[in-house]
């Protein structure tokens, strides 16, 4: 940079550095008794890049400046001497041509370097040779390359090795940052950084250690951060997992399995059946199977880079589709009810169940109905009338199910008759329980009636006997002493019906007892 008065020619700064010579000559204009400082513009610079040690509050009446390296003035670490009168700088010993001083007495430092890095002191010299000194701390850092990641082993095996990531290049002043998967670094018990933070350790790895890992570079001039990298981790294969789940299928059909394992890099699969070696392939597939392929199929996994190898066994049956099945009964379809009936499910099929269907519904066993061992025989003892309706049998295996033509079962009964739906020992207690309060409650009413009577007789002893009028009231008729209250009280009546309808074998004969009762007294 070049004071104002030199020609345009012989600018080589930026305009920046123009606006600050300007400044520069005003505070040499400027009386002023404060402390002698210097401040470095920037305050922190970049490698390669021009840096003004910019002077305040110079003294006055001065002669001359002198620069050093350092924080004192030594002779053999002076930079310049510029004398004011001549406006002459005279080269120092550590000068490097790169230093130039103004009239105001700053010193520019162009293309600066690291090694440019430290302390700078000005001392000042006036026509009384008075001298004061200045010092300033000047930073200079490298402008960061984008950094990358090396790794002592891109392949680890998992549960087994540990991996350390270095952050490069190294370089001075400079933090080191460091991310997984887009996240900041949280540091845990399997991670670990150098001092510097420049190297990153997984210990004991796992498979979800693959990363991204991204590494950043930080100084005060300048920020970079890497490409991600990721790890190849080795690991498996797992125990395999042969789908279908089913165990069970259908004659006929094609059988079709699958093995899967978690394992990296891919595992090599195999299949064995009853022992005997298969395809070598993650799939096996068999056409129309029967009932031969019944058995063990096994699934073999390996993995070369590991060298782990694991087995899954699955046994399986094939079984024949049922046929359709028939209903023969003992008995006629058509029965009275009281009377019993006995269905037979026929089917020729073997290793099935068989289930009884009731209009188009799993059958509901009542205390009536008995199934044979293996139910294939329905018994009902004694038929009611709710059994009439459509009867079917069901038989079936894990893989196919087939029902029977509906036979009707037609129950006839006394439609005078209703159906209680309860045994004849329920109803015998029943009519017991009635009798037996019907009785209790003529001998409560017999009880009554005496022991009102007996009362009465002994009233007319006293009294005379009076009629009773129909509209007796209660209280006394007038106000004679010699008169007599009378009280009338309604009949009691104990009257039980006969039903409708007797139960046959048992009779009870019913009575109607009117008992009318009347008090009088003084």
């Amino acid at each position: 940079m070049e004071p104002p008065s030199a020609p345009p020619c012989r600018v080589s700064v930026p305009w920046q550095g123009l606006l600050l010579s300007v400044s520069l000559l005003t505070f040499w204009n400027l009386p002023t008794t404060a402390q002698l400082t210097i401040e470095s513009v920037p305050a922190n610079a970049v490698e390669g890049s021009d840096v003004l040690l910019l002077a305040h509050n110079l003294p006055e009446n001065l002669q001359g400046y002198y620069w050093y390296k350092g924080e004192s003035a030594m002779d053999n670490q002076q930079i310049a001497l510029y004398v004011i009168a001549t406006q002459e700088t005279r080269p120092g010993s550590v000068y490097s041509g790169r230093e130039k001083i103004y009239p105001n007495g700053s010193l520019l430092f162009q293309n600066v370097t690291q090694n440019d890095t430290g302390f700078y002191t000005l001392q000042t010299l006036n026509i009384s040779l008075h001298k004061e000194l200045a010092s300033v701390q000047l930073h200079v850092y490298a402008e960061l390359p984008k950094p990358f990641i090396t790794s002592n082993n891109s392949s680890p095996l998992e549960g087994e090795d540990s991996v350390a990531l270095m952050c490069e290049p190294e370089t001075q002043d400079t933090t080191y940052l460091w991310w997984i998967n887009g996240h900041s670094l949280l540091e845990s018990d399997r991670l670990k950084l150098s001092e510097s933070n420049r190297t990153l350790t997984l210990l004991n790895v796992t498979r979800n250690d693959t990363g991204p890992f991204e590494c950043g570079t930080w100084n005060p001039v300048s920020a970079n951060r890497s490409d991600p990298v990721t790890l190849n981790v080795l690991y498996g294969p797992d125990s395999p997992i042969i789908s279908p789940s089913d165990s069970y299928f259908g004659a006929g059909t094609n059988l079709n399995l699958s093995c899967q394992a978690a394992s990296n890099p891919t595992a090599q699969y195999s299949w064995l059946f009853n022992e005997w070696p298969q395809s070598s392939t993650q799939e096996l597939f068999i056409p129309n199977i029967t009932t031969n392929n019944s058995g063990s199929y096994t699934c073999l996994v390996h993995n070369s880079a590991t060298g782990v190898n694991r087995t899954t066994v699955k046994n399986i049956t094939v079984l024949e589709l049922v046929t359709k099945p028939s209903i023969n009964t003992t008995t006629n379809t058509t029965v009275t009810e009281q009377g019993s009936v006995v269905l037979i499910c026929v089917s020729y099929d073997t290793g099935i169940s068989i289930r009884w269907i009731f209009n188009n519904q799993s059958l509901r066993l009542t205390e009536r109905m008995t199934l044979s061992e293996g139910n294939s025989t329905l018994s009902i003892d004694p038929v009611r009338r709710e059994d009439d309706g459509e009867y079917q049998c069901e038989v079936y295996n894990m893989v196919s199910s087939r029902r029977s033509d509906s036979i009707r079962l037609a129950v006839i009964y006394d439609p005078t008759t209703a159906s209680s739906g309860l045994s004849a020992g329920a109803i015998a207690g029943i009519v017991v329980g009635v009798v037996a309060g019907v009785a209790l409650i003529v001998a409560l009413a017999h009880f009554l009636f005496f022991r009102k009577t007996s009362g009465a007789s002994n009233q007319r002893d006293l009294t005379e006997h009076k009629p009773s009028a129909s509209n007796h009231s209660l209280g006394t008729s007038d106000n004679s002493p010699n008169k007599v209250d009378e009280v009338s009280y309604s009949s009691l009546i104990f009257n039980t019906r006969e039903p409708k309808q007797p139960i046959p074998a048992l009779s009870v004969s019913t009575a109607a007892e009117t008992v009318y009762l009347e008090v009088k007294r003084k």
